[in-house]
């Protein structure tokens, strides 16, 4: 891997179904557009290998008890790179050792370094009281996901000409998902509702928010049969909240994952994103892209969306949705979908990707282009 045409991304993991992983692997896309090679350097790096893969236990979230963080050893996966992309690791220290290394890593270098935010430390109690995090050098790109994290940043001394916001981007044109298999593999019958959450199970995710909803629906629809169905594992420790739930739950309750987020996106009803935090919310922009409608919590960044022109139902609104079940708007389906194509696709990430860099005097310059 020339050192002028590479880039290495670190993170706690790589390679999975979290939002952080999905993300990450757009963004290779993006690079590998530019002309990049793209090599991993993670904690945990779910699914195949690859050539220049690099697993470091101590940089996951929860490392092995034995492992120890390395400076070096970061430091020698990382000297190959042209450019250095860090994925979340610096930006919510959830293995606050691994966040701090990498930090002391990343000031050592000479070249330019991206730290993409997912997520920022104050935006979550436990690590608000940190002042040491994001790092910050001449040579680190801050790129945001939202516009309330660049304010945030901004606010708080980091460099404006250094501060941008990438918003997650789309596959607008990806082949649509298989309903009837679909749901028939689930064990859905022709004629049930089904209320889909997309999402892990943590106590932000408001799983108790979106199982009240499921069963208001059922009083406004007592002729149909609600099927509530949560595709994400339980995380957090959150496992026996989420089996208490589901036992006293008025709704049958479906859980596991399909091998297609479309398929599931296709065999749904309603979409339903309960929870109360999000740095983007991709599950409502994924059902934009299925044609569905988001019943939707009232999470800060949600507005952000509906400023490109979405719209949503609301989660204490069951009439409405009731409403939409017997007659949906497909007007409003097709508004979603067409502010997906003018402001989130993924065909637009790489000159997005390229134009910040350029912010440090590199871009395409250092791509197949130079």
């Amino acid at each position: 891997m020339g050192p002028r045409r590479s880039i290495a991304v670190v993170s706690f993991r790589l390679g999975g179904t979290d939002g952080v992983s999905v993300e990450a692997a757009k963004w290779e896309y993006g690079w590998r557009s530019l002309g990049f090679d793209v090599a991993r350097v993670a904690g945990t790096i779910h699914g195949p290998r690859r050539a220049g893969d690099v697993e470091l236990p101590w940089l996951a979230i929860e490392p092995p008890g034995d492992a120890r963080p390395d400076p070096e050893q970061l430091a020698r996966a990382l000297s190959g790179a042209a450019v250095v992309v860090v994925e979340n690791l610096c930006s919510l220290p959830m293995n606050l050792d691994a966040a701090r290394v990498t930090a002391g890593v990343l000031a050592a270098r000479d070249g330019p370094v991206v730290l993409h935010h997912h997520d920022l430390p104050w935006q979550r109690a436990e690590y608000e009281a940190l002042t040491d995090l994001p790092p910050d050098t001449p040579t680190t790109l801050h790129v945001t996901i939202n516009d309330r994290s660049r304010a945030e940043l901004l606010s708080r001394g980091y460099d404006g000409a250094r501060v941008v916001r990438i918003p997650n981007c789309f596959g607008v044109a990806d082949a649509p998902g298989e309903r009837r298999r679909t749901r028939q593999a689930m064990g859905f019958e022709r004629d049930d509702v089904v209320v889909l959450q997309p999402t892990r199970a943590i106590a932000r995710k408001n799983v108790p928010g979106a199982l009240a909803f499921a069963a208001r629906l059922q009083e406004r629809l007592p002729h149909r049969r609600i099927r509530y169905w949560l595709t994400g594992p339980a995380e957090d420790g959150y496992g026996p909240v989420l089996g208490a739930l589901v036992a006293r739950a008025r709704v049958p309750v479906t859980q596991g994952r399909v091998a297609r987020a479309a398929d599931a996106y296709a065999a749904a009803d309603l979409v339903a994103f309960p929870s109360t935090w999000e740095g983007f919310g991709n599950p409502m922009v994924e059902a934009a892209v299925a044609r569905r409608a988001v019943v939707a919590g009232t999470f800060p960044v949600r507005a952000e969306l509906e400023a490109l022109g979405m719209r949503f139902l609301s989660l204490d609104a069951v009439d409405d949705a009731a409403a939409w079940i017997e007659a949906p708007d497909e007007r409003r389906l097709d508004a979603n979908l067409a502010a997906v194509r003018r402001h989130l696709d993924l065909r637009s990430l790489p000159a997005r990707l390229d134009a910040a860099l350029g912010r440090l005097g590199h871009g395409a310059a250092l791509g197949a282009r130079s």
